[in-house]
């Protein structure tokens, strides 16, 4: 699916990833680019300048690009990769997930509390579920099981979460389907679960149509690419 519920464009092109040569959707990669000095660049939000090269969004992947100077080869010239970029990337990860659900509580689509969530969920409106990585297991439960198909998140810690919505710390929240910002959330989380070795702490997927709702006849396959842009390795 594309932003905002849309469709996904069967044209929408893959990138190839300089650590496995696999192609896949931008979703599960991230550009970098080089900067001053010839140094890597992460470009989480893909809206630097320049020559873009891609790598999965996997830590372990991640150092071995490091490790084996892959960057070098990508750009085909001299780069320094910071050597603590799997960090890096982690704390830029969650930044933006955290981000992204505190755009979603000033438009007035996020809400946090078991009893504020349970009342979205019973309401058909929760698009997301967030629980705080260090919550009781039992409340996230019941949580979970009261809205079956709809994705959960567990990827930050109450404090994190708390972030997102102005306060000091947040154990359970959920995000409207309306608006696409359940979709963005989640491609976040799926992006920093592979730099927190939890990628089972994202479970679910959306499938939305063009009014946002549940779309049962979509698969969330995505169909043929054009293969990697010219510009980017």
């Amino acid at each position: 699916m594309a932003r905002g519920g849309r469709r996904r464009d069967r044209t929408d092109p893959e990138r190839r990833c300089i650590a496995t040569g696999g192609s896949g959707p931008t979703a599960g990669l991230i550009r970098f680019v080089r900067g001053p000095g010839d140094v890597i660049v992460p470009d989480v939000s893909e809206k630097l300048p320049g020559r873009g090269a891609w790598l999965t969004a996997d830590r372990a992947l991640v150092d071995k690009a490091v490790a084996r100077k892959m960057f070098a080869r990508a750009f085909r010239t001299r780069v320094t990769a910071p050597p603590d970029l799997g960090d890096m990337l982690e704390r830029l990860l969650a930044d933006r997930l955290i981000g992204r659900i505190a755009m979603a509580r000033k438009a007035g689509h996020a809400v946090t509390g078991f009893e504020k969530t349970r009342a979205r969920i019973s309401g058909g409106t929760a698009g997301l579920l967030l629980a705080a990585s260090d919550a009781a297991e039992d409340g996230a439960t019941r949580l979970a099981r009261s809205a079956p198909g709809v994705p959960r998140v567990a990827l930050l810690d109450s404090t994190e979460l708390g972030l997102a919505f102005g306060r000091d710390f947040a154990i359970h929240a959920a995000l409207d389907r309306e608006g696409g910002f359940a979709e963005r959330a989640l491609a976040e989380a799926r992006r920093l679960a592979g730099f927190r070795g939890a990628r089972d702490d994202v479970t679910g997927d959306m499938a939305c149509g063009p009014d946002g709702r549940a779309d049962p006849n979509e698969n969330g396959k995505a169909g043929p690419s054009t293969g990697p842009e010219q510009d980017d390795a």
